[in-house]
């Protein structure tokens, strides 16, 4: 197993149609954890989710999150952040945000049509700053 560079990790991030998976923290303290679709911005983390979801509930009461991208083919590898997620509801920046999502998972030719659908009143648009970033390639050790 060896560390990603910072550069490796952002293209890892960046690359493909990897799905991650969003770890939150439920009112009763347990872990909840589904996957999301997301785009990087710097070294931020970008996805949209209803503003009545679980996990738009659980980081309205406690910001910290954790996700978790991996590459299930050999050699493997996977980066985990750990981070704070803060919202906006600015459809406009949603609307954006929505539009590049939409095109790295549904292909350019969907793509203003999953922004467009996804940058309305009621959904929000999530932000993770990271606070801690642990990512490794070569997992198999080849």
């Amino acid at each position: 197993m060896k560390k990603m560079t910072k550069a490796e990790y952002k293209r890892f991030l960046s690359g493909g149609t990897k799905t991650g998976n969003i770890a939150t923290v439920k009112k009763d303290g347990s872990p909840n954890v589904v996957p999301i679709w997301f785009y990087l911005d710097g070294d931020d983390i970008v996805f949209t989710t209803g503003g009545e979801s679980l996990k738009a509930k659980n980081i309205k009461r406690d910001s910290r999150v954790c996700l978790s991208v991996d590459d299930q083919t050999p050699p493997y590898a996977f980066v985990q952040i750990e981070g704070i997620a803060t919202f906006s509801e600015d459809l406009k920046e949603m609307l954006y945000w929505a539009t590049r999502i939409g095109g790295r998972y549904m292909g350019e030719d969907q793509a203003e049509v999953f922004g467009r659908r996804n940058a309305v009143s009621g959904e929000l648009l999530v932000r993770i700053g990271p606070t801690r970033v642990i990512a490794y390639k070569d997992v198999a050790g080849w």
